[in-house]
C-alpha cells in the first residue's frame, strides 16, 4: 500500500507512529502550543543564510508540491549547480533538500541544515529519508552532510557565515539506513490504514526529541496530578514508575522510593498539610541582607546567528533590567529600569547604566542569581575598564530563591517547585498586581525574548507599545521579588 510522507511526517513517525496516525485521521486533537513559532523563524532564518554557502544559489519557490518538484527538475536539467528548497517525490515520499549540490550527470550531494550547535539522533533519520528519496529516483548521490551552528564561532565586525557553519559528513551513516527507512516506510503504509487509533504506551517519546502535541489526548486517562507532574524527577524515572503501575500521588506514596522533595510534594498534595516553614533559617538568611537594597531581573535573548561583535551564537545577550531598591528600612520603595533599542549593541550602555544605578558593596537580590551572575560576569571581561564595578555587584550579589529551593519554605501550591513563577501565586493567591495572566504583550521570558527580537522589524508605533509591554513585564518580576521578601520577613522570627 502506497504512503504519503513528507519528511518532517517520517521523523514523528520515527519518533511515535501514533503521533503521524493521530495527525493523519485526527488533526483536531493536536495541541498547537508545544509549536513554537520563535524556534520556527530561527530555524527558517539560519537555513535562509546557510544558502550561500556554496556561493550563488537559486531557491525554488514554496508553493504546491508538483509546481516545486516541476522547478527543480528544470533546474537541474539546466546545469544549475546550487539548488535551494530542492523538491522530489517518490511514490508518495516527498522531501525537500535544504540544499542540493547537482554536480551533473544525475550526481548530487544533499546538505541538510540545522539551527543547532550539535548532531540530535532524529537528524540521522532526516538525512537518511532525503538519501533513500534521491536514491530510489536514480540519483548517485555522492554526499550527505549535515550543516549546523558552530558554536565557538565569535563574529568579528563582520558575519562570516563559512565560520559561523560546520558541516558533517554523514554518508556513510545515511547510506547504512537506507534498509532501515524501507522498513520504516512499508510499516507505516499498513500502520497508517488503520481505522482504529492504535495502542501505544506513554514514554520517553512523548517529550523527546520534540514535546507531542497530542500528550493530552494520550494521557487523559490519567488522574490528576500523576507521575509526570511530579517536580525534580527525571523523564526516565518517571517512565519507569508509570510502566510499574505507580501513577497517582496515593499510588507513589505507598510505594515510597521518593527522594525527600518529590515525597513533600506528594505528601501535601494528598494530605493538605499547612505550609511548613523553618522560620530560623529564613530568619538567618534575612538577616543577610543590610540595607540598601537592591532587587534585580535581567532580559535577554539569544540570536542563534549573532548579531554584534564579539558575540556568539545562541549567546545570551542582555537587553533589559528592572531595579526595584530601598535605601533604608522604612523608606519607600524606588525603581529604576532600562531597556534597549533594536538594531544596537545594547550590552555597553547597560553596563554603563548598572554601574551608575547599584552602588559599589551594596547587596543586590536576584531570583535565580546564577543567571544575572552569569550575565555580569560576561560583561565585565567583555569591558574591562567597568569590570571592578560590575564584579562587586556579583560578588554583592544573594539568591532570593534560596529559601524555596532549600524548602524553608514550601506550601501545596508550590506543587514540588520553587521558580518564582509558582511560589509568586502560591504566596500572593488571587493577586491580581501580581498576575502575570494580566500583563498585556509579553506575560514570561521567552515572549520577552521573541518580542525584542522582533521589535528590529516593528513600525515605530508597534514598537513604543511593545517597549511598554516589556517594561511592564520587567517591572513586574522584580516587584514581585520584593514582595516575596516582605512575606520572607513577615513569617520569620525575630532575631
Amino acid at each position: 500500500m502506497s504512503v504519503y510522507l513528507s519528511k518532517s511526517q517520517y521523523c514523528s513517525a520515527v519518533q511515535c507512529p501514533k503521533m503521524l496516525w493521530l495527525r493523519k485521521k485526527r488533526p483536531e486533537l493536536f495541541d498547537d502550543s508545544v509549536m513554537d513559532e520563535h524556534i520556527l523563524a530561527t530555524g527558517n532564518s539560519v537555513g535562509d543564510l546557510a544558502m550561500g554557502l556554496f556561493g550563488p544559489f537559486t531557491e525554488v519557490p514554496h508553493g504546491d508540491l508538483s509546481g516545486m518538484i516541476e522547478a527543480t527538475r528544470r533546474l537541474i536539467d539546466a546545469g544549475e549547480t546550487n539548488i535551494a528548497e530542492a523538491s522530489f517525490s517518490y511514490q508518495g515520499l516527498f522531501c525537500s533538500v535544504d540544499i542540493l549540490r547537482n554536480l551533473g550527470n544525475g550526481s548530487v550531494e544533499i546538505y541538510e541544515v540545522k539551527s543547532s550547535t550539535s548532531i540530535r539522533d532524529i537528524y540521522y533519520h532526516d538525512v537518511a529519508y532525503q538519501n533513500y528519496v534521491l536514491t530510489m529516483l536514480g540519483f548517485q548521490v555522492e554526499k550527505v552532510c549535515l550543516v549546523h551552528i558552530n558554536s565557538e564561532y565569535v563574529r568579528g565586525k563582520e558575519l562570516d557565515i563559512h565560520q559561523l557553519f560546520i558541516t558533517e559528513d554523514l554518508t556513510e551513516c545515511a547510506r547504512s539506513m537506507s534498509a532501515e527507512v524501507g522498513k520504516t516506510i512499508a510499516f507505516l503504509g499498513s500502520y497508517l490504514s488503520a481505522d482504529e487509533e492504535p495502542a501505544q504506551e506513554l514514554g520517553e517519546q512523548c517529550f523527546t526529541p520534540y514535546d507531542c502535541g497530542f500528550w493530552g489526548h494520550c494521557s487523559e486517562h490519567l488522574p490528576s496530578p500523576n507521575i509526570f507532574t511530579v517536580s525534580g524527577m527525571q523523564l526516565k524515572k518517571k517512565v519507569e514508575h508509570y510502566r510499574k503501575g505507580l501513577v497517582s500521588f496515593p499510588e507513589l506514596d505507598r510505594a515510597g522510593n521518593l527522594n525527600a522533595k518529590q515525597a513533600q510534594q506528594i505528601e501535601h498534595e494528598i494530605r493538605g498539610l499547612p505550609p511548613e516553614l523553618d522560620k530560623k533559617m529564613i530568619s538567618l538568611f534575612l538577616g543577610e541582607l543590610e540595607y540598601p537594597l537592591y532587587f534585580l531581573d535581567f532580559e535577554s535573548f539569544q540570536p542563534a546567528v549573532p548579531l554584534y561583535e564579539n558575540s556568539r551564537p545562541y549567546e545570551q545577550i542582555v537587553f533589559q533590567y528592572s531595579l526595584h531598591y530601598i535605601e533604608a528600612e522604612g523608606a519607600p520603595l524606588k525603581h529604576t529600569e532600562y531597556l534597549a533599542w533594536p538594531g544596537e549593541d545594547p550590552r555597553r550602555k547597560l553596563a554603563e547604566q548598572l554601574c551608575k544605578d547599584i552602588p559599589m558593596g551594596v547587596t543586590t537580590l536576584a531570583y535565580n542569581m546564577s543567571f544575572e551572575k552569569g550575565r555580569i560576569k560576561a560583561l565585565a571581561q567583555l569591558y574591562p575598564d567597568l569590570a571592578e564595578h560590575l564584579m562587586n555587584i556579583y560578588d554583592s550579589m544573594l539568591d532570593l530563591m534560596q529559601p524555596f529551593q532549600k524548602r524553608w519554605f514550601y506550601c501545596r501550591d508550590m506543587q514540588g517547585s520553587y521558580s518564582i513563577k509558582y511560589v509568586l501565586p502560591a504566596l500572593f493567591p488571587g493577586d491580581p498586581e501580581l498576575d502575570y495572566h494580566n500583563l498585556e504583550g509579553v506575560h514570561n521570558g521567552a515572549e520577552a525574548s521573541a518580542v525584542f527580537e522582533a521589535m528590529a522589524d516593528m513600525p515605530q508605533e508597534q514598537l513604543l507599545e511593545y517597549r511598554e509591554h516589556l517594561l511592564k513585564y520587567c517591572g513586574l518580576d522584580t516587584l514581585a521579588m520584593v514582595k516575596v521578601w516582605e512575606k520572607l520577613g513577615e513569617v520569620a522570627d525575630p532575631l
